[in-house]
């Protein structure tokens, strides 16, 4: 693995948070990039400073842009912007093209990675069984843009391939929830619920930054899924 020297785009909270830990954990930062300072100089090799992998989490309408500066520049990136979807699978081909390496991740918490095979067996389970109506229901902060989540998305699409049926998603915003998740099986007399909360946002910054030093030297496009079932995992 390669030496990891570590570039952060976006100053938001989740910025906010890379960086701190970031520094807890006494790694190397070449380069944070608010967007002001992207939108003044944008993002290459100059303003990258000799950063091997850059953790970005900005806005839907930046981050393909974004990947792809990193890509050109020769820096690794591990993304946690969601809301982007219909773009990504162009930017993970131009990434490809210029050699580059991209995880691209709807939420970086290893839990929810438990947790979606968990939704995936049990919606399997309940159609099998019969009687069950399934639903997600995701719950966030009042200023996350994209609803329904990524994450949610990704729990749908889970247990949609396991069940071979549509699953609704309701979407809550309020307070400021960092997140939860909830698959309902709903039956005649019964209700089954799986949930997976976040209590702190660390737990996004912890995965990114462990995506961060997994991704250092590899090239290619890939998934949590990959990080995870590869050796030594995380």
């Amino acid at each position: 693995m390669s030496q990891l020297r570590l570039a952060i785009i976006g100053d938001g909270k989740m910025g906010r948070l890379v960086r701190a830990v970031a520094e807890e954990q006494r790694l190397d930062i070449a380069a944070i990039l608010g967007r002001d300072q992207v939108l003044a100089d944008g993002i290459s090799a100059t303003t990258l400073r000799g950063a091997t992998v850059a953790i970005e989490f900005t806005q839907p309408d930046a981050a393909a842009a974004n990947v792809r500066a990193c890509a050109h520049a020769g820096c690794a990136v591990v993304c946690g912007t969601t809301g982007w979807d219909v773009e990504r699978a162009q930017v993970e081909s131009d990434v490809r093209a210029v050699g580059g390496a991209l995880l691209w991740a709807a939420n970086f918490s290893l839990g929810v990675h438990l947790f979606t095979a968990l939704v995936a067996e049990a919606a399997r389970r309940a159609k099998a069984a019969g009687g069950f109506d399934a639903h997600l229901v995701e719950t966030h902060h009042a200023a996350k843009l994209d609803a329904p989540s990524g994450t949610a998305r990704h729990l749908a699409r889970a247990a949609e391939a396991a069940t071979g049926t549509s699953i609704p998603i309701t979407s809550v915003r309020v307070g400021s929830v960092p997140g939860t998740h909830a698959l309902v099986l709903d039956g005649l007399y019964e209700q089954v619920q799986l949930v997976h909360e976040a209590r702190d946002r660390r737990v996004f910054a912890l995965g990114a930054l462990a995506a961060a030093r997994w991704l250092a030297g590899r090239r290619g496009v890939f998934t949590l899924d990959d990080m995870l079932s590869s050796p030594g995992g995380a």
